[in-house]
């Protein structure tokens, strides 16, 4: 069995540092154009620079994602860029559009594509398609059960990897290709501007009675009635594994460097440990389960995994995530005496007991004794977003660990 390649998401190049530190094999990210994550923060030319240059020196692997499905007006743009990007020197590009693809094998034949969830790849048929034209891995469509993904797995070449979403958000329509947030804003999903209609609450209005709403009620439950339960698989992982998946893709292109941390160390220590032996992946699984709900998370399903779907696999009561940790933000470089430069995410006040969230599990509590403005005049707390402070710990950090607080009565044990 080969150990399966953790693929994490970075929306910055600040997340991008995050997701190496807390053990991610390869990142994917996306450029300021031609990705489906057009409100993500993304990436400069410089900044996409920098980040290849900071993850290649840790033996980690970059992706850019370029998996719009484009109209002719993109075509142009479509092609500067990837030669932009061959002097970059990503290790994949991630596509789903034919014509993309096509300029992507003329302009950088050097760099490998993979081929997005978003074209549908729910065969192995389709799978052996794309790896005639020369793709070297398949995103799996969401709606594959992980029987089809074996029986793929089987019929295609050996070295054509597959890729398989394992943990994050579901979206409600086929492998995401969704025309509702087109219908309703104007933005089109299809190319990077979702707005999540799929999140929100409706009702019904008959035509001759305009202003007058009846609500939708699946049951007497609620009213949200696209809402997904959000996809976690790290209690299965040997299942993931023996079904032939090559990488293990952590969804979240959107989200904070927090969560970020929180899955990709929890994954990594569930691939590492079930390497290490069966028996001590056991042993850890609720360990696990309590460490992923350590970001801001919605409810959990195994999605298509283990067959359709149910009613057991959507929220009803509204669409609010759950938080039991509130992200203060990451640590800087040091100064003398366990103090540290931050750049402030949320509140947070002096005498507070928080946490120094580490790569390694060994999550240590600590207590703010000092926060200092940029000029090092003494503060009480830390009210406004991304400040840049110093902060008086009485425990030590290192750069690049998270500063976090826990909302549940006190830190985990």
């Amino acid at each position: 069995m080969r150990k399966p390649e953790l693929l994490v998401p970075a929306s910055s190049l600040e997340v991008l540092k995050i997701a190496v530190a807390f053990g991610a094999d390869a990142v994917y990210i996306g450029g300021e154009a031609f990705g489906l994550r057009a409100k993500a923060k993304n990436f400069s030319y410089e900044e996409m620079a920098e980040g290849i240059r900071f993850a290649h020196e840790r033996q980690v692997k970059v992706y850019v994602t370029a998996n719009i499905l484009a109209h002719n007006g993109d075509l142009l743009g479509v092609r500067a860029y990837f030669e932009e990007l061959k002097e970059l020197k990503p290790d994949a590009l991630i596509i789903s559009d034919p014509g993309i693809f096509m300029i992507a094998r003329e302009v950088c034949p050097q760099i490998e594509v993979h081929i997005s969830t978003q074209a549908n790849n729910t065969n192995y048929q389709t799978f052996r398609f794309w790896h005639q034209l020369g793709a070297a891995r398949i995103v799996c469509a969401r709606e594959l059960s992980l029987q089809e993904i074996g029986e793929i797995r089987k019929q295609i070449p050996q070295d054509l990897e597959i890729e398989a979403f394992v943990h994050g958000a579901m979206c409600i329509s086929y492998s995401g290709r969704c025309l509702l947030s087109s219908f309703l804003t104007g933005r089109d999903a299809n190319r990077g501007a979702c707005t999540h209609p799929c999140r929100w609450n409706y009702a019904v209005m008959e035509e001759t009675r305009p202003g007058e709403y009846f609500p939708v009620y699946e049951n007497e439950r609620g009213t949200y009635i696209f809402n997904s339960k959000d996809l976690c698989m790290v209690e299965h992982i040997p299942q993931l594994i023996e079904a032939g998946i090559d990488s293990f893709k952590i969804e979240g292109r959107m989200k904070a460097a927090l969560y970020v941390a929180t899955v990709a160390r929890t994954y990594r220590r569930a691939i590492d440990d079930y390497f290490q032996s069966q028996e001590q992946y056991r042993a850890h699984v609720s360990w696990y389960q309590k460490q992923v709900t350590g970001c801001t998370y919605r409810p959990f399903t195994t999605g298509f995994f283990f067959g359709k779907p149910d009613e057991n696999t959507q929220i009803y009561q509204g669409e609010t995530y759950l938080r039991e940790y509130t992200y203060l933000g990451i640590v800087g470089q040091a100064g003398e005496g366990n103090l540290f430069a931050l750049e402030q995410r949320n509140k947070f006040s002096v005498g507070e007991q928080i946490e120094i969230m580490r790569p390694d599990g060994s999550d240590q509590s600590a207590v703010v004794q000092g926060i200092f403005d940029a000029e090092g005049t003494p503060m009480e707390s830390a009210p406004h977003a991304r400040q840049k402070l110093w902060v008086r710990l009485d425990q030590k950090a290192e750069p690049n660990e998270i500063l976090r607080r826990c909302d549940k009565g006190g830190m985990e044990q």
